[in-house]
């Protein structure tokens, strides 16, 4: 028996035995001829074997039409009913459980039929790993309705779902949001396996849920949501979604929309866990695809919660449309500063002086920009003066892009230099060195340079008496100090010399003393003289001694002298 390609060709021999095809048709499916015999295929196919009985001459291959079933499942159906070995794996075994299940290959029609062991296969094979998991779920696009009508998109899920609760990494390592510069420091990871981890954690990586179509992905990660896998995780795996399906993705803009509009439902509602570049990404992406109401809001609502995260490339918008005059989108700026000053809580104003920083160097970026309009130009700068208020900076960032501006449009007349001006610069809310500056710009107009010239010269009448103030009062404070510094002297002497005056009568208390002890003992010394009592103890004892001398000349012991 011939056929179209290789892997279909049957064995001419087997362990088992074959049946003579006495009744073999030729099935042409997807273009690819299989030889097969209805009878046989009737053994094992309810189905296949009610529509003989009904109708033996009728076409019963239309059974095999009516589910989208591919090369490899019909080879695997053909190579079990013929009595050859069943070719398993994790990428078709979806696939032949359900075309065994349309076609009734159940044991209820013949005893350890295929679907029962297709069926034994998942339950080994499929529902204890993630990447087999992935894989099935993978396979099971072109037959989703029938592989979840026989429950196996939900045990895959359930599959992935407990995985991830056990091993969140399995989702992706998350990252902290810092600078390109800062990745490397390993300081910042929150997490760093070690290396006998890495060596036993590459397999999974291999697959991941990155590469499911849409409507698998979005069930998945909605009921990791609900069952709580860590915020951070999902979140990273958001993330690496985005960048594989819509940012690096060949595929239609339709089917783009749709996935930047489910991701952006599903991300999670803490914030900070991606990052405002990313969130700015994907809002512009949003924009171009032209994607509904609700997604674009979800962005600038996020990004405006953690806008003084943001550089000035990300809010570096471009207005969509042929109909706009505006190169920048500043509509969409302005909602995103009204989403950061509406949820604004902050006890400090740290958080308002980086945004107006930002919004001061947004201004400078797009004033360089040749072929930017004046509105715009203006709609920035307001906003910048806007987001300078209750920061106590001054407006010197305005000044800094209005000058930019200027250069690069040299054409401009008087009038039209004096009109912008006057709209959006305030000499008065400038600093010294913006003014001296100013009065020296030969690009700005006259009126203009009249107007720093006259505010400089008032600011420099204020800080005269201020100074002069300053002066009066660090002299008056010297003074006060030498005062303080000279009474502090004068108690210093008077403690020293109380001090000396009471060492000067502890030493002649001292001398009294000794002199009191010494009479004492003078008169003790009269009265043992008058009393007889002057000897000491070794006059008490010289009968010792005249003893010893005795002993000393060698007088016998017994010897006694006699008395006359």
């Amino acid at each position: 028996m011939a056929a179209t390609r290789k892997g279909t060709e049957f064995p001419t021999s087997s362990r088992k035995a074959r049946h003579r095809l006495t009744s073999e048709v030729q099935l042409n499916h997807c273009g690819h001829i299989l030889p097969l015999d209805k009878n046989l295929i009737a053994l094992k196919s309810a189905t296949i074997a009610r529509q003989l009985q009904k109708n033996p001459g009728d076409d019963v291959w239309r059974v095999f039409r009516e589910i989208p079933g591919d090369e490899e499942s019909m080879e695997v159906i053909a190579r079990f009913c013929h009595g050859f070995q069943l070719n398993l794996s994790t990428e078709n075994v979806v696939r032949v459980a359900c075309l065994a299940e349309h076609l009734g290959m159940t044991d209820s029609h013949c005893p350890d039929n295929l679907l029962s062991k297709a069926l034994l296969f998942f339950e080994h094979q499929v529902m204890n790993s993630w990447t087999n998991s992935v894989k099935a779920l993978k396979s099971a696009e072109t037959v989703f309705r029938q592989a979840d009508k026989l429950g196996l998109i939900k045990c895959c899920i359930e599959t992935l779902i407990l995985k991830a609760l056990d091993d969140p990494r399995l989702l992706g390592e998350p990252t902290t949001m810092t600078n390109d510069e800062d990745d490397d420091d390993d300081d910042q990871k929150p997490y760093r396996p070690n290396t006998r981890r890495k060596l036993f954690d590459m397999d999974w990586k291999s697959e991941d849920l990155t590469t499911l179509p849409l409507r698998l992905y979005g069930p998945i990660i909605h009921a990791m949501i609900q069952r709580q896998v860590p915020q951070e995780y999902v979140a990273v795996n958001l993330c690496q979604y985005a960048k594989t399906w819509i940012f690096m993705s060949e595929i239609n803009d339709s089917a783009r929309r749709d996935i930047i509009e489910a991701l952006v439902w599903l991300l999670p509602k803490q914030i900070g866990l991606i990052s405002c570049t990313f969130l700015c990404e994907m809002l512009r992406s949003a924009i171009a695809l032209d994607a509904n109401a609700d997604c674009r809001n979800g962005l600038e609502l996020r990004i405006g919660l953690q806008l003084d995260e943001a550089s000035t490339k990300d809010l570096l918008i471009p207005c969509q449309g042929y109909a706009s005059d505006e190169n920048y989108d500043t509509e969409c700026l302005r909602r995103i500063l009204k989403h950061f000053y509406s949820n604004y809580a902050g006890p400090d104003v740290g958080a308002m002086s980086l945004v107006s920083e930002l919004i001061d160097d947004l201004l400078s970026e797009i004033a360089a920009d040749i072929d930017l309009k004046a509105a715009t130009f203006i709609a920035v700068a307001e906003m910048s003066i806007a987001a300078a208020e209750g920061t106590g900076r001054s407006l010197d960032g305005v000044y800094k892009a209005m000058d930019i501006f200027l250069e690069k449009r040299r054409h401009l007349t008087e009038s039209e230099k004096e009109d912008l001006c006057s709209r959006v610069l305030d000499c008065n809310k400038l600093s010294g060195e913006a003014l001296e500056h100013a009065v020296l710009n030969g690009r700005l107009p006259v009126r203009v340079v009249m107007q720093a010239l006259f505010v400089s010269q008032l600011k420099l009448r204020e800080a005269i008496p201020k100074a002069l103030k300053m002066e009066e009062e660090e002299e008056d404070h010297d003074q006060m100090m030498k005062t303080e510094m000279g009474k502090m002297g004068s108690k210093v002497s008077e403690l020293e010399r109380e001090c000396f005056v009471m060492r000067r009568e502890m030493e002649i208390n001292g001398k009294r003393q000794q002199q009191q002890q010494n009479s004492k003992l003078s008169v003790w010394r009269k009265m043992k003289r008058k009393l007889g009592c002057m000897t000491t103890i070794h006059d008490c004892d010289c009968h010792l001694n005249n003893n010893n001398k005795k002993k000393k000349k060698g007088v016998h012991p017994g010897y006694t002298k006699l008395d006359t």
